[in-house]
């Protein structure tokens, strides 16, 4: 099954949803869907919404408006078995033994014994945690710990997989692994939404995101759409003579290579012709630069924002 195939088969599907706690909104009218065999980021900064969204989702509150729908309909005690749910606060049970609260864990989302310890063993064995089995899980470093968590996770085999800042204490060795692990379940069909401040992993692995800010989605879509609807804003130049004095420019540094911030209403092609009009320079290269996921982040959060998500989906 292709990815488009896989994604019209929604796993979840969030409308018009909204929350508030008192005189506080921590979720207003967000709206967004995420297909089976799909890697989703639910980003934002701190504060914004997204915990809460997310346990509107897992039922642990109840939104006070629009719909929410799980695995084909509304959230029901059987389908937390097909649910695996890594928060940002780790919940292991710090007193016992690592391999017996895994396994209890995945007893717990209805795997039988057997299947559990086999399964076990595997993932010890794949994330190097065979010889920690029998120790506490508070004597385990942070990364043993997340690692512990991932597998507590996915011991279960879920259809839908969400995780909060999952590379969090990983050394680039074992986040890479992380990384493996969850593209080989994107792969298996699951949907995957990913909540994380790493934009560089959002931009690896994420096919969509949703950017909530203020309870409020603000930005929807694609990431490589997103992407090119925000490039334009900056050019590479390499040439001869001098490129200071640009009209249209707000900012510029040069480090053998010209880097150029434009201002709102200049557009690329505004600087090429200028550029090339003068006859005491000489282009050599002329690239517009696509911007970073970090840099629309910090750019479209920092905007005063309209009701009109922009969308690119």
């Amino acid at each position: 099954m292709t990815h488009t195939e896989q994604n019209a088969i929604l796993t979840v599907s969030v409308q018009s949803v909204s929350k508030r706690f008192g005189q506080v909104t921590a979720v207003a009218d967000v709206s967004f869907t995420v297909g089976a065999g799909e890697i989703f980021g639910l980003l934002g900064p701190n504060g914004a919404g997204k915990t809460t969204t997310i346990r509107m989702m897992l039922d642990i509150f109840k939104p006070d408006s629009g719909q929410i729908s799980i695995l084909g309909g509304p959230m029901e005690e059987a389908k937390k078995a097909r649910i695996g749910y890594m928060p940002e606060e780790r919940g292991l049970y710090q007193e016992q033994r690592l391999d017996r609260t895994l396994l209890y864990l995945a007893r717990l989302k209805g795997v039988d014994k057997k299947t559990a310890q086999k399964r076990l063993d595997g993932w010890l064995e794949r994330l190097d945690l065979q010889e920690q089995r029998q120790k506490k899980i508070k004597t385990l470093s942070k990364g043993m710990q997340q690692k512990a968590q991932l597998i507590a996770t996915l011991l279960h085999e879920p259809e839908l997989i969400v995780v909060d800042e999952p590379f969090s204490g990983l050394d680039p060795v074992n986040t890479r692994l992380a990384k493996e692990i969850l593209l080989e379940r994107q792969r298996a069909g699951s949907a995957i939404i990913m909540c994380t401040h790493q934009m560089h992993q959002v931009e690896a692995l994420c096919h969509r995101i949703a950017l909530i800010d203020n309870g409020r989605v603000i930005l929807y879509g694609g990431v490589r759409q997103i992407k090119r609807q925000f490039a334009g804003r900056s050019l590479i130049l390499q040439g001869e003579g001098d490129f200071s004095q640009i009209p249209g420019v707000l900012s510029q540094h040069h480090n053998g290579v010209w880097h150029l911030a434009l201002a709102e209403e200049t557009a690329p092609d505004d600087v090429f012709r200028y550029l090339a009009a003068r006859p005491d320079v000489t282009i050599e290269r002329f690239e517009i630069e696509q911007p970073s996921l970090d840099d629309i982040f910090v750019d479209v959060v920092n905007k005063p924002q309209s009701d009109e998500v922009p969308t690119n989906a």
